[in-house]
């Protein structure tokens, strides 16, 4: 068997050099050559085969599409985010920092599926095996039947899974994978896009489900090539902070269910266990109304949330600071200038903060209006009535728009106690809701005015 040469292609052009150059000869892009490898001149096993079998030209009216069945992974908030499990062939890339819990609740996963019957392999490129088992061990795991593999070569691995036949594996992590057809290093652009192709390629052959854990930037983007998220049928970002027990999960992409879908766990001396409540983590215990506080709800996938936005409004001088966490800086000094403008609120001399509670990120519009509502409290120095919350996006002329699927928010407000609701008038529900009293607005004056004869 003739030995596969190393070439070096351009991202840009596609030309090709024999060597590494700062710029394509070709075209004359600089830093756009990355490693490759040629194919074999003796007859070998293609490496750029087919996901599936070359089949004839039809039209969708007559392909037969049939429902995917799902496996449970005995986590329920996982299966959540999954869109209800494992599906057969599929591959999942699951991200997040350091320490968050990504090979604990695969772990957890793992041994649930095993106990279940299903076969299972744990292929450990950072850990030795008796590493993994120690954390097993500290996990209540004993007794676990669950398979592991500490290994980084890509061939041994495809051979593994060749041999064992598993319904679930894990590759922990695809940074450290590499394949002998390529001389760069674990963790390369090339590496990491080579191996995750070959794992892909055998997923769908085999029908063996593949998570593939990625390392993430200090960003929080996900390593490697963007093309890895485009290859993959689910990907998964874990959050939260470490210094705090809870850990959230977000669906980012999902061939198979809902994006932005979330889980919430809770981080113990066992592991991670889902949490059936989230909406109680982001919301303080207050034994009283206090300034600057309003409850909001916000939609994660398929599942309404109830998260507290807490805002301070305080003395600035010259240079007042904007800081807000969890929620978008730039819409803030929006919103702020809105108030102003539309409903006389002047913060022009004031510091604000506004945080989302719990650690949570809301990236909706649906939250300006329950923003507004609090720096407005902690301005004015008057608590909003207990039991009220308030959603709805808010535009730049001071109109309030509606949310999507506001009748949801307003049942899952109800179900949790809440009796006062501020919402736009395009989510005022026809049939009233038992136990809560909803005020519709159309503008952000009306809001206002909403609080004034509440007060």
């Amino acid at each position: 068997m003739a030995k596969e040469k190393t070439l070096y292609s351009c991202n840009e052009c596609g030309g090709t050099s024999p060597k590494w150059l700062g710029k394509c000869p070709h075209c004359n892009a600089w830093n756009s050559l990355v490693e490759t490898v040629a194919e074999s001149t003796a007859p070998a096993r293609n490496r750029f085969a087919a996901l599936a079998k070359t089949a004839e030209v039809a039209t969708l009216a007559d392909i037969e599409a049939s429902d995917v069945d799902r496996t449970p992974t005995g986590q329920d908030e996982l299966d959540r985010v999954l869109g209800g499990g494992i599906v057969e062939g599929g591959v999942v890339l699951i991200g997040g920092d350091p320490g968050i819990g990504k090979s604990t609740l695969l772990l957890q996963a793992l041994d649930a599926l095993q106990r279940a019957g299903h076969k299972t392999l744990y292929v450990t490129g950072e850990e030795s095996g008796a590493q993994v088992a120690l954390r097993a061990r500290r996990l209540g795991l004993d007794g676990s039947q669950v398979q592991v593999l500490a290994e980084i070569q890509l061939e041994k691995i495809l051979a593994t899974l060749d041999v064992q036949q598993p319904a679930i594996a894990v590759i922990d992590s695809i940074q450290t994978v590499y394949s002998e057809q390529l001389t760069s290093a674990p963790g390369s652009v090339a590496q990491v896009r080579e191996c995750a192709a070959h794992l892909t390629r055998a997923a769908k052959a085999g029908g063996t489900a593949i998570v593939l854990v990625g390392h993430v930037t200090k960003e929080g983007a996900l390593a490697g090539p963007r093309v890895l998220e485009h290859m993959v049928d689910t990907v998964l970002y874990f959050e939260g902070d470490t210094h705090s027990s809870f850990r959230l999960i977000r669906a980012i992409k999902n061939r198979f269910g809902a994006v932005n879908e979330i889980g919430v766990f809770a981080m113990t001396e066992k592991g991670l266990k889902g949490v059936s409540n989230p909406s109680a983590i982001f919301l303080s215990q207050h034994a009283e109304p206090v300034p600057g506080s309003c409850v909001m709800v916000t939609l994660e996938g398929t599942r309404p949330m109830l998260v507290e936005i807490q805002a301070l409004v305080d003395s600035g001088g010259p240079s007042p600071r904007r800081l807000s966490v969890g929620l978008d800086r730039d819409r803030l000094a929006m919103l702020l200038a809105v108030l102003h403008r539309h409903a006389g609120v002047a913060c022009l001399d004031q510091d604000v903060f506004v945080n989302a509670v719990g650690g949570v990120r809301i990236s909706e519009p649906a939250a300006d209006l329950a923003v507004m509502l609090a720096i407005t409290s902690s301005l004015k120095g008057r608590a909003l009535p207990k039991g009220f919350l308030a959603f709805g996006e808010v535009g730049l002329a001071g109109e309030v728009r509606p949310a999507p699927r506001g009748q949801e928010r307003l049942k899952e407000a109800a179900k949790l106690g809440f009796s006062v609701a501020v919402v736009p008038k395009a989510n005022a529900p026809k049939k009233a809701i038992e136990g809560l009293t909803i005020h519709a607005v159309e503008r952000v004056e009306e809001a206002l005015q909403v609080l004034r004869t509440l007060e």
